[in-house]
């Protein structure tokens, strides 16, 4: 860890006294490497390198797609929390999540609002390779805008960690194309592993931050994990209007990777310097899954209503 970053952040904000015991934290770092790893594979496995190839001949989708991903997300977090006036410790954390690629709930989200299902796994992969890149720089640029972040943010820490969704997601590929009866296995065992890390991760989190809970829940917090991704819902509709793929890419620009996200809070920083505020992805998936349930029950509340017409 940047001593630098360190000495900055716990100068400028407070996380309430945070101390969590040493067998606790690298419990919940385990597990949440281990969720980050599983996701990815699962995501992997869903990949046909035949379809890859089709969306890559024609990329005005996925090229819509990486645009709004790393425009439309980091540009809303900046502004969020420039105008929710957060103290550095929320600020570098919602910076961070807006900065992620897009995560693998947009795929379901994109099948219930009966988009395009492969061009959505397409989007997701590619804007978890351009990560490696975008979002190292992205930080970069935006960290520039708070006092204090300048030459804050922990790149290697990140870097590795984006690294390490590489490498199972391309594990994950193999498994399909090499051994594709395998496929639906291992993304069935690691949908099951995946749910059971979660409830251990949010069990052991709830013990860790229970006397601080309260720091998740300002204002300022909830404020920007509800209107981060209904922004990204809507400016990636709205920005993908001109093409027939525009709901797919709404539901990829809004829903981010909260398990890589997570996983870089809580690995690339100190627990006494990011305190509670590592659960924040989880604020976030809340209003999240609730906003991109209400667009999908509008959407088939609309379906309906267009079908009852024509009968």
């Amino acid at each position: 860890m940047n001593p630098y970053f360190e000495g900055n952040l716990t100068g400028n904000a407070t996380t309430g006294g945070f101390k969590i015991s040493y067998f606790l934290n690298q419990s919940i770092n385990i597990l949440t490497v281990l969720m980050l790893l599983v996701t990815m594979v699962s995501l992997g496995c869903t990949m046909k390198v035949s379809k890859i190839k089709n969306h890559l001949l024609k990329p005005k989708g996925v090229a819509i797609a990486l645009v709004a991903q790393f425009c439309i997300m980091p540009v809303t977090a900046f502004s969020l929390a420039k105008i929710l006036q957060m103290d550095s410790i929320k600020a570098v954390t919602v910076l961070i999540c807006g900065c992620c690629p897009g995560g693998t709930l947009s795929n379901i989200f994109s099948l219930a609002l009966k988009g395009d299902m492969n061009l959505s796994i397409v989007m997701t992969t590619c804007s978890s390779i351009a990560a490696l890149g975008m979002m190292p720089l992205l930080l970069f640029v935006f960290c520039q805008g708070f006092s204090g972040l300048e030459n804050a943010v922990p790149y290697g820490g990140i870097t590795t960690t984006l690294v390490l969704t590489l490498v199972p997601c391309t594990a994950g590929i193999l498994i399909n194309y090499y051994t594709p009866k395998y496929a639906p296995v291992v993304t069935k065992t690691g949908l099951v592993v995946l749910v059971v890390c979660t409830i251990l991760v949010s069990v052991l989190s709830g013990m860790a931050v229970r006397g601080v809970m309260w720091m998740i829940f300002m204002p300022d917090v909830l404020a920007a994990a509800a209107l981060m991704p209904l922004t990204g819902f809507t400016l990636g509709y709205v920005m993908s209007a001109v093409s027939q793929c525009c709901r797919t890419i709404s539901m990829e620009t809004g829903c981010q990777n909260i398990q890589l996200c997570t996983a870089i809070l809580k690995v690339a920083f100190p627990p006494e310097v990011i305190g509670p505020m590592f659960l924040f992805p989880l604020v976030y998936i809340m209003f999240q899954c609730g906003e991109a349930l209400l667009l999908t029950l509008c959407f088939r509340c609309a379906c309906f209503l267009l079908s009852f017409k024509e009968i």
